[in-house]
């Protein structure tokens, strides 16, 4: 019989669920599209949140040289269906995220926010193949089929409350994938004991992933700030350095015996 300790991820993601249920709809916010890079160098509008990207192919490439042949080590086995969809999904986001900042508007968001999506749903998937020792290729296909109906919701949602013109969409589902991971990884790693070195790797990665959601919300303030970068580019160059620690974790664990964990 499970712990109340062993429940407290299903009650978390319970909780979280019910009260995005009763919050009512979270719309996009208003200009969200006007961002505060407007450099054009070499033709490219937005540049610099557009060539900001080419880090999270760079973290997804280097991870799947470094892992995709590893993918049978003991260290890596059971969260290897997860974290290949995470890897997967940056390579993808460095590609349509680029997309969109080239000319953004609501069509291009949606090739922005799936890969992010399924990115995220790879990482959740990964970490709970590896603290439950558990193979998580079912997970990654319910968790994946999840990303895309929430950005899937969010998209049909907005084009029928005023016909694609932005701000109208329903952006609970999506959200909620990008909390959980937050919450869930931490707690997960916590209550099965996993190493030191993983739980401040994660952790890290998570926490530089909050502070990058936070120069997003502050684009045009952080520019005003800087001058040379704006929030939305440090957003990038922020989750970018987030990845790669997962990633730079995960190499480290295939190459290096792992400590025993105590008994959960």
């Amino acid at each position: 019989m499970k712990s109340l300790q062993h429940r407290l991820p299903l009650l978390v993601t319970v909780l979280l669920v019910t009260a995005a249920l009763f919050h009512g709809p979270i719309h996009q916010p208003a200009g969200y599209h006007d961002f505060a890079d407007q450099t054009l160098r070499f033709g490219v509008p937005h540049f610099c949140d557009v060539t900001s990207n080419l880090g999270f192919a760079l973290a997804a490439l280097w991870g799947w040289i470094k892992l995709a042949p590893l993918r049978a080590h003991p260290e890596l086995r059971c969260g290897w269906a997860g974290y290949r969809l995470f890897l997967v999904g940056l390579l993808l986001t460095a590609l349509g995220s680029s997309w969109y900042h080239l000319a953004p508007d609501n069509a291009s968001l949606v090739w922005d926010r799936l890969p992010i999506a399924l990115a995220c749903a790879g990482l959740l998937a990964g970490v709970w193949g590896d603290v439950r020792q558990r193979e998580s290729g079912k997970l990654v296909s319910w968790l994946a089929l999840v990303a895309v109906l929430s950005v899937a919701w969010w998209y049909f949602t907005d084009l029928a409350g005023n016909g694609g013109n932005g701000g109208n969409g329903d952006l609970r589902p999506y959200l909620l994938l990008q909390v959980l991971p937050i919450l869930l990884i931490p707690l997960w790693q916590w209550i099965y004991r996993m190493p030191g070195a993983d739980r401040l790797a994660f952790g890290s990665a998570l926490a530089i992933y909050v502070v990058a959601k936070f120069a997003e919300l502050n684009d045009h303030e952080i520019a005003a700030a800087l001058g040379a970068i704006t929030g939305h580019t440090l957003k990038h160059l922020l989750a970018t350095a987030a990845a790669a620690l997962i990633v730079m974790r995960l190499v480290q664990r295939v190459h290096a015996p792992r400590p025993s964990r105590q008994p959960a």
